[in-house]
């Protein structure tokens, strides 16, 4: 869950509020309904929800959510996992009271352990779950991430010393001013990768 918690923490302090909960979600549904850890990742969605939704000022729906997101976060520690859940918590009660509350008082920043996350502090791991998120959020073809992510985990694995493929995933997930770019050059590289592959197999055809 580390990483996951990283990734969507990072997207989060972003202002990313809409893609965040993707970081969780697939992780939330693989989790047993009412423990523990599937109750913070809700909350942490339905949190990240609400902010959402101040945007186009749907009172009601950010009322529901805080009110739901804070009662899926009441009996876990204030520190649950690392994560601040107290500061979101709190948050979300005065936001179930008053919505417009949102208008009155700063977004608390999500902090692990203690730390505040933001895309550069993450390592390859998280940086790749982040890639994909934001590919998703902003229409960016998936499946080259994907690609590109996976040639990143072989170069690792067989110990090279370094990988375009490691820097264009953590660039893509890191650089969001130049992420158009970035994309680009990813896409390219993972398209001469997959012709040095297949000619590979070709050999042994």
């Amino acid at each position: 869950m580390h990483d996951y918690l990283r990734a969507g923490i990072a997207i989060y302090n972003a202002g990313e509020y809409h893609a965040a909960h993707d970081a969780w979600e697939d992780h939330w549904l693989d989790l047993e309904s009412g423990t523990d850890d599937e109750r913070f990742l809700h909350g942490l969605i339905q949190f990240t929800a609400a902010v959402h939704h101040t945007h186009d000022a749907n009172w009601a729906g950010v009322r529901g959510l805080a009110d739901s997101g804070a009662g899926y976060l009441a009996d876990l520690p204030a520190d649950y996992r690392g994560v601040n859940v107290g500061d979101a918590r709190e948050y979300l009660r005065a936001v179930a009271a008053d919505p417009e509350h949102v208008e009155r008082v700063a977004l608390p920043t999500l902090t692990y352990e203690g730390v505040v996350v933001m895309a550069e502090d993450l390592q390859f791991d998280a940086a790749a779950i982040a890639a994909a998120v934001l590919a998703e959020e902003y229409g960016y073809d998936e499946g080259v991430v994907e690609r590109a992510v996976e040639y990143a985990r072989a170069d690792l694995e067989r110990g090279a010393a370094t990988s375009q493929f490691v820097t264009f995933v953590m660039d893509f997930a890191r650089d969001a001013a130049n992420r158009g770019i970035i994309f680009q050059r990813l896409e390219g590289a993972a398209g001469k990768r997959d012709h040095e592959e297949e000619d590979v197999e070709g050999l042994f055809d």
